[in-house]
């Protein structure tokens, strides 16, 4: 990864503005998980580590210190090791974290039980996430221990501890013009897996060899991993919404469901289309994928900073509930449907999340007042959300004509929210039932 200094030292600046004088906050990087055996899980860098650092090795601790006026930044990692450096790759090293990485000190991992209690004595403040991880938390209680311990000879430990979490999560919702070009590549690069797997599609193959075909143009295009375990769902399996076996045959007649997103710098895309697998929609699939897409354009189109998170969901499930009584699904009034949530048996998830680092991205939808009341948040230019109706209609489904069974639609995309709208950075993916029947043709 290209390590772009100003971006992460300006970060790291805004970050240590909010923290308290004299204080310090601590900051672990990911650690390595087993897949089996000996065998390692491919190393992802923690998604907040990363955003203040961009260093991407593990066993690694960032430590900022805030003084009166002043803010340090501390890097422990491991050390250059030119035997163990052949078997596991380069490592940045102590000289590295500084030159490369802005760090204005660093040090070996191996001296931080003895150098931390040092730049932790005398701070009146500690920020760091409590219950993340057992073992760093034992570590952290370690060295306020040890703090603690020489209070005879006038040192003192934090008195407090704040969580550092909340701070960095408020930071990353607004997304800077470097994190939206990132994000737009690794979107970009999932809109041409999505067209490469429009166009392969035909009766006979398998989901998982779809999936391949995503992961392959993901690779091609510079994007290594995916955002998430993709999902390939042919016929009933759309109705199943995290469903990720991806192993069962296309069959003639039927809908294709595509979950998927690259991840590029660190930064991911999520994309949602459903097409024909032979390129036909029938009457029905039409019928319901013309009410999910009419709904997911009505939420767009409400999209602007000040509006509040829900008015995008509230408006989905009106276009929704009003179609499902027009196709005879429902029955009775839409406003006595709507307070009932009647619409739950069809669609039971909400209208998006936030995306960034974290496909899933940090942040939360409600904000406390004054009055200790939570409220939606309302939507601030550079936020990325994702718009992301449904329906589901599983085989058997209670008082529903035949006709609708095993029919799954969703489709979603990637918004970035403006002062006067927003833009949909996936717009360039085809998602009306004229264009993806005539790329599936082409």
């Amino acid at each position: 990864m290209k390590i772009h200094h100003k971006e992460f030292e300006e970060r790291r600046h805004k970050l240590l503005a909010q923290l308290a004088p004299n204080s310090m906050a601590i900051l672990f990087s990911a650690p390595e998980i087993l897949r089996n055996g000996d065998t390692h899980y491919a190393y992802r860098q923690d998604s907040d580590f990363y955003y203040l650092t961009g260093f991407s090795e593990a066993q690694a601790v960032a430590v900022f210190i805030k003084e009166e006026t002043q803010g340090h930044y501390f890097l422990f990692n491991l050390p250059r090791d030119k035997a163990k450096e052949i078997w596991t790759g380069h490592r940045a090293g102590q000289e590295g974290a500084v030159a490369i990485y802005g760090a204005q000190q660093a040090f070996s991992i191996e001296t931080i039980d003895e150098k931390l209690p040092e730049l932790m004595a005398n701070k009146q403040e500690l920020y760091y996430t409590i219950g993340l991880n057992a073992q760093n938390d034992a570590r952290v209680m370690s060295w306020l221990n040890s703090v603690r311990a020489k209070v005879r000879s006038g040192v003192q430990a934090p008195a407090k501890i704040t969580t550092l979490q909340r701070l960095i999560s408020e930071m990353r919702l607004i997304k800077s013009e470097m994190e939206i070009t990132w994000m737009q590549k690794a979107i970009d690069i999932s809109i041409a897996a999505h067209m490469r797997a429009m166009t392969v599609c035909k009766p006979g193959m398998r989901e998982n060899q779809i999936e391949a075909e995503l992961a392959h143009e993901f690779g091609c295009q510079g994007a290594r991993f995916c955002a998430y375990p993709s999902i390939v769902a042919a016929g009933v399996n759309a109705c199943i919404l995290h469903y990720t076996d991806n192993n069962m045959p296309l069959k003639d007649g039927e809908l294709l469901l595509i979950d998927a997103g690259a991840e590029f710098e660190c930064y991911a895309a999520d994309i949602t289309r459903t097409f024909p697998i032979n390129g036909q929609f029938t009457t029905a699939q039409r019928d319901i994928y013309q009410l999910v897409l009419d709904a997911q354009l009505a939420g767009i189109r409400v999209i602007k900073a000040g509006v509040f998170w829900d008015k995008i969901q509230e408006t989905m499930i009106r276009v929704l509930t009003e179609g499902l009584v027009n196709l005879g699904l429902l029955k009775g009034l839409v406003d006595d449907l709507i307070e009932q949530k009647s619409y739950r048996q069809f669609y039971m998830h909400n209208s998006g999340h936030w995306l960034g680092m974290d496909v899933h991205d940090v942040g939360d939808y409600k904000i406390t007042e004054q009055q200790d009341t939570a409220q939606w948040r309302p939507l601030v230019a550079g936020m990325t959300i994702t718009v992301e109706p449904g329906l589901y209609i599983p085989p058997h489904s209670d008082n529903v004509d035949k006709k609708w069974w095993g029919i799954g639609v969703r489709i979603e995309d990637d918004v970035l929210v403006t002062a006067e709208g927003c833009d949909v950075l996936s717009q360039a993916l085809p998602k009306t039932v004229s264009d993806i029947e005539a790329l599936m043709r082409g």
